[in-house]
């Protein structure tokens, strides 16, 4: 009874620990952090792929926003269109869109012109920009139009009233007013670009979900690479939202300031 007890103890401290090596097998958990540092060696690329994406966003999104609020006979129209066909279109098309066709309209020009253009020499990069630059505008001209529209009319007929053009009260006092409210949401679509990024591959562009994928391929271990890549993806996120919080402190008009009542009111 004793050596038959002593023999299941054995077994099922055998069975344990073949499960334990099963799982090592099939989860490499040291490999996730280890490859931590490679995938970081791409990061300048990828923040610098959402920088500038995002500004060229914020660029045309304003632009379109304009057009949309002062109601410019055509434009809005194709503003309209351009805002529906771009938000209603996967960011994955758009990107191979522009990788593919935007080398075959300038070949277009060129044998229309009888140029030489050669396809090969613009980067990837500059592809993956005007697809996710594009594709960030279509949203942030909501975000931006919004915004805008928060602004009270009574500060804009007084901006008016003082000989102020348009540009100059979007300048000194529209712009000012709307940056607070746009900014939760233009950081929100910051994210989601950094996100996107992770579809540059598309364009040939190696970013850290593209060197990901070339780890992957040296061991088949892409689990694994999957979970760093979410891990720092998941940390850029924490910071940008931090920051975020931070700027909107700073900010955001003091309580004292908003419920401010002149004397001459309080004693009327």
């Amino acid at each position: 009874m004793f050596y038959m007890c002593a023999s299941l103890k054995h077994n099922a401290f055998n069975t344990r620990k073949n499960e334990v090596n099963v799982m090592a097998t099939l989860f490499d958990f040291k490999l996730v952090f280890s490859q931590i540092p490679e995938l970081l060696k791409y990061l300048p690329i990828t923040l610098e792929l959402s920088i500038i994406s995002m500004v060229l966003g914020i660029v045309l999104g304003l632009i379109l926003a304009i057009i949309k609020i002062r109601e410019i006979p055509v434009l809005k129209q194709i503003a309209t269109f351009y805002i529906s066909l771009i938000r209603g279109t996967p960011i994955l098309v758009q990107l191979y869109i522009a990788y593919f066709g935007i080398p075959m309209f300038f070949k277009w020009l060129s044998i229309r012109n009888g140029t030489e253009y050669q396809p090969a020499d613009i980067s990837g990069f500059v592809y993956a920009v005007i697809a996710l630059g594009i594709n960030t505008s279509a949203f942030n001209a909501e975000i931006i139009r919004a915004a805008l529209l928060s602004v009270g009319e009574g500060q804009i007929e007084a901006a008016s009233a003082l000989g102020m053009t348009y540009l100059q009260t979007l300048r000194r006092i529209i712009l000012p007013e709307a940056i607070t409210v746009a900014l939760p949401s233009l950081g929100n679509s910051f994210i989601s670009v950094i996100k996107g990024t992770s579809l540059a591959f598309t364009c040939a562009v190696v970013e850290m979900t593209a060197q990901g994928k070339i780890l992957g391929g040296r061991n088949y271990r892409y689990f694994e690479v999957y979970v760093s890549l979410a891990i720092i993806y998941w940390a850029i996120t924490i910071i940008i939202e931090q920051a975020l919080k931070y700027f909107e402190k700073k900010l955001a008009i003091p309580e004292q300031v908003a419920n401010y009542v002149p004397e001459s009111e309080e004693k009327a």
